[in-house]
Protein backbone atom coordinates (compact mmCIF):
# COMPACT_ATOMS: atom_id res chain seq x y z
CA UNK A 1 0.00 0.00 0.00
CA UNK A 2 1.50 3.35 -0.99
CA UNK A 3 1.33 6.48 1.19
CA UNK A 4 -1.48 8.30 -0.68
CA UNK A 5 -3.70 5.20 -0.44
CA UNK A 6 -2.96 4.91 3.28
CA UNK A 7 -3.78 8.60 3.82
CA UNK A 8 -7.08 8.19 1.95
CA UNK A 9 -8.01 5.18 4.08
CA UNK A 10 -7.34 7.18 7.24
CA UNK A 11 -9.31 10.13 5.87
CA UNK A 12 -12.27 7.88 5.08
CA UNK A 13 -12.36 6.35 8.56
CA UNK A 14 -13.63 9.14 10.82
CA UNK A 15 -13.34 6.95 13.92
CA UNK A 16 -9.57 6.81 13.82
CA UNK A 17 -9.04 10.50 14.59
CA UNK A 18 -10.54 10.52 18.10
CA UNK A 19 -9.06 7.09 18.80
CA UNK A 20 -5.54 8.26 17.96
CA UNK A 21 -5.97 11.41 20.04
CA UNK A 22 -7.28 9.37 22.99
CA UNK A 23 -4.44 6.86 22.78
CA UNK A 24 -1.81 9.60 22.45
CA UNK A 25 -3.07 11.62 25.41
CA UNK A 26 -3.61 8.53 27.55
CA UNK A 27 -0.08 7.29 26.78
CA UNK A 28 1.37 10.60 27.91
CA UNK A 29 -0.56 10.56 31.20
CA UNK A 30 0.25 6.87 31.78
CA UNK A 31 3.96 7.44 31.20
CA UNK A 32 4.08 10.40 33.57
CA UNK A 33 2.16 8.56 36.29
CA UNK A 34 4.17 5.35 36.09
CA UNK A 35 7.47 7.18 35.87
CA UNK A 36 6.66 9.32 38.89
CA UNK A 37 5.81 6.20 40.90
CA UNK A 38 9.10 4.57 39.89
CA UNK A 39 11.33 7.62 40.41
CA UNK A 40 9.50 10.39 42.27
CA UNK A 41 12.67 12.49 42.68
CA UNK A 42 12.65 13.11 38.94
CA UNK A 43 9.14 14.61 39.12
CA UNK A 44 8.76 16.48 42.42
CA UNK A 45 10.48 19.53 40.95
CA UNK A 46 7.51 20.07 38.65
CA UNK A 47 5.06 20.41 41.52
CA UNK A 48 3.91 23.94 42.39
CA UNK A 49 5.77 25.45 45.35
CA UNK A 50 2.45 26.48 46.93
CA UNK A 51 1.66 22.76 47.35
CA UNK A 52 5.09 21.49 48.35
CA UNK A 53 5.46 24.20 50.99
CA UNK A 54 2.30 22.92 52.72
CA UNK A 55 2.37 19.17 52.00
CA UNK A 56 4.97 16.46 51.55
CA UNK A 57 6.03 16.62 47.89
CA UNK A 58 6.09 12.85 47.36
CA UNK A 59 2.60 12.49 48.81
CA UNK A 60 1.26 15.22 46.52
CA UNK A 61 3.01 13.53 43.60
CA UNK A 62 1.42 10.16 44.44
CA UNK A 63 -2.05 11.71 44.51
CA UNK A 64 -1.40 13.48 41.21
CA UNK A 65 -0.09 10.25 39.68
CA UNK A 66 -3.26 8.41 40.69
CA UNK A 67 -5.25 11.27 39.14
CA UNK A 68 -3.24 10.86 35.92
CA UNK A 69 -3.91 7.11 35.88
CA UNK A 70 -7.63 7.74 36.30
CA UNK A 71 -7.57 10.32 33.52
CA UNK A 72 -5.72 7.94 31.17
CA UNK A 73 -8.16 5.13 31.95
CA UNK A 74 -11.08 7.46 31.34
CA UNK A 75 -9.68 8.47 27.95
CA UNK A 76 -9.12 4.87 26.93
CA UNK A 77 -12.62 3.86 28.04
CA UNK A 78 -14.19 6.09 25.41
CA UNK A 79 -16.96 7.14 27.82
CA UNK A 80 -17.79 10.86 28.04
CA UNK A 81 -14.65 11.60 26.05
CA UNK A 82 -15.45 15.30 25.66
CA UNK A 83 -15.33 15.81 29.44
CA UNK A 84 -12.18 13.76 29.83
CA UNK A 85 -10.51 15.75 27.05
CA UNK A 86 -11.49 19.07 28.64
CA UNK A 87 -10.10 17.89 31.97
CA UNK A 88 -6.89 16.86 30.19
CA UNK A 89 -6.62 20.31 28.61
CA UNK A 90 -7.21 22.02 31.96
CA UNK A 91 -4.66 19.77 33.68
CA UNK A 92 -2.03 20.45 31.03
CA UNK A 93 -2.75 24.19 31.13
CA UNK A 94 -2.25 24.09 34.90
CA UNK A 95 1.07 22.32 34.40
CA UNK A 96 2.23 24.96 31.90
CA UNK A 97 1.13 27.89 34.08
CA UNK A 98 2.61 26.53 37.31
CA UNK A 99 5.87 25.60 35.57
CA UNK A 100 6.34 28.70 33.48
CA UNK A 101 9.92 29.01 34.72
CA UNK A 102 10.50 25.61 33.06
CA UNK A 103 8.95 26.66 29.76
CA UNK A 104 11.84 25.13 27.78
CA UNK A 105 10.42 21.77 28.88
CA UNK A 106 6.72 22.45 29.38
CA UNK A 107 6.18 24.22 26.04
CA UNK A 108 5.40 20.80 24.55
CA UNK A 109 2.33 20.64 26.75
CA UNK A 110 0.81 23.47 24.71
CA UNK A 111 0.58 21.12 21.72
CA UNK A 112 -0.98 18.50 23.97
CA UNK A 113 -3.50 21.07 25.23
CA UNK A 114 -4.60 21.68 21.66
CA UNK A 115 -4.76 17.93 20.97
CA UNK A 116 -7.05 17.56 23.99
CA UNK A 117 -9.17 20.50 22.81
CA UNK A 118 -9.37 18.96 19.33
CA UNK A 119 -10.61 15.74 20.91
CA UNK A 120 -13.17 17.66 22.96
CA UNK A 121 -14.38 19.52 19.87
CA UNK A 122 -14.57 16.42 17.67
CA UNK A 123 -18.08 15.60 16.50
CA UNK A 124 -18.66 11.93 15.91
Amino acid sequence: MNLPTFVEKIRDNRQITPLLLRIGLATMFLYAAISSFLDPREWVGYLPAMLTSRFDAETVLRFFSVYELILATWLLSGVYVRYAALLCAATLAGIVVTNFSLFAISFRDIGLIFAALALAAYKE
